[in-house]
């Protein structure tokens, strides 16, 4: 299999050439003024780093297989990310400092001697500053991505609590757990996602929610942890349902069987670990003679780069006309899509698949995310008109092993 084309190699190889150039100018301009023997050491390990990150890099592709060692391969994810954000950013930096320089020599050139605009110099140069601002950044983010391989396992406890008019009575006060995105294939530490489940189970839910995103790829990769998530159970059940990852997309397959097996393996999974999986499904759930519905979506993506498997039509047909409706649906897009426009029966909606991008920032007068440019509902709760919506940040990881600013979460509604 091609893992990369010839342009796109030739491409690639450019723009990281581009990027080593600067990071070597900056650490170059920076040290020149060291003694021979400390600079010596300093391009040593610049050296050793740079190679190692080149064949991290270039591994990257094949990082994926069951076979390669969770823990190492989020340990090479962590620092081939880190170290390329780190030189991005350097790079970032004094390409706007050569494009500052590139403007000062043009307007010199339309000046004459003594009135030409000149470069700053009180002590020390703007190039110097700019080159030592760019390593103290590029420093920063790299020591920011290693810290967040610490934060993977910090689970976040949100407690909400919602208030609806045609609740019934039976139903008041009803706490509901909600989890999403637990990629299996990416978690490599047991004995932290035991301790999650305990503290869902320490939340004493009537019920449990899991919207999707079980494994990265394959169902092989949930196998080691049924005997975990098993321990999840409620008085009202546990429901769940399939997320984009979950279908297999994202892996080449010998034959469309075998992806169809391994989707009938996940599906077996889901029932061996206790959780009623629901496919464009709904159920009723009965309480002192009072009703409630929990509709299942398949993945319903308003998003180009995803596939939808959804039928929402036949999901809530089968909801009848119970008073007071809960949709579990993985991709928020669906809620703007969808369901707040032709659905107005769906009181809450659960999703997930944002992650909160695994990075942000979340304090009482700032919430933002890089992600919240691709989605409008990323990360917590929101309402249009009687009906809600909430995301949920995502109990895994994905990609980068780690968290900043955003934390893994459990979410606990109470209706009340």
């Amino acid at each position: 299999m091609k893992r990369f084309s010839v342009v796109g190699l030739v491409i690639m190889l450019a723009v990281l050439g581009a990027i080593e150039y600067y990071f070597y100018s900056a650490i170059k301009y920076s040290i020149r003024e060291l003694k021979p023997s400390v600079r010596s050491i300093i391009w040593g390990v610049y050296i050793v780093l740079t190679l190692a990150w080149i064949i991290s890099f270039f591994s990257f592709p094949y990082l994926r297989g069951n076979d390669v060692n969770k823990a190492l391969r989020n340990f090479l994810i962590s620092f081939t990310m880190g170290f390329l954000f780190m030189k991005l950013l350097i790079a970032i930096i004094l390409l706007i400092d050569d494009v500052r320089r590139i403007i000062f020599y043009i307007a010199n050139k339309f000046f004459t001697e003594g009135t030409a605009p000149s470069i700053l110099n009180d002590g020390i140069s703007r190039s110097e500053f700019i080159s030592k601002l760019a390593l103290l950044l590029g420093g920063s983010l790299f020591g920011g991505l290693v810290y967040g391989m610490t934060n993977r396992y910090n689970y976040s406890v949100k407690k909400i609590k919602l208030n609806f008019a045609n609740l019934p009575l039976a139903f008041k006060g009803l706490r509901v757990i909600h989890i999403s995105d637990i990629h299996t294939g990416s978690l490599n530490d047991l004995k932290a996602v035991a301790k999650g489940v305990e503290l869902i189970m320490a939340q004493k839910p009537d019920m449990i929610f899991f919207t999707g995103d079980l494994v990265n790829n394959v169902s092989s990769e949930a196998v080691e942890f049924i005997p975990i998530f098993n321990q999840l159970n409620a008085p009202l059940g546990v429901y769940s349902i399939l997320g984009n990852h979950d279908y297999g997309d994202y892996v080449e397959w010998d034959s469309i069987d075998a992806k169809r097996k391994n989707l009938d393996e996940l599906k077996a999974i889901h029932k061996e670990i206790g959780w009623n999986l629901l496919l464009n499904d709904s159920v009723t759930i009965e309480k002192n003679g009072e009703k409630i519905s929990v509709i299942g979506v398949e993945n319903t993506s308003f998003k180009n780069r995803f596939k939808s498997y959804g039928n929402m039509q036949q999901a809530h047909a089968k909801s009848g006309e119970n008073p007071f409706k809960i949709l579990l649906s993985h991709d928020p897009s669906h809620w703007d899509g969808e369901v707040n426009s032709k659905y107005k029966d769906v009181d809450l909606t659960l999703s997930g698949h944002t992650h909160g991008f695994q990075f942000g920032v979340e304090i009482p007068w700032l919430k933002w995310s890089p992600v919240q440019y691709i989605y409008k509902q990323w990360a917590g709760l929101y309402k249009e008109g009687e009906q809600y919506l909430y995301v949920n940040r995502g109990f895994g990881f994905l990609g980068y092993p780690g968290r900043i600013g955003i934390m893994p979460e459990i979410t606990c509604i109470d209706l009340v």
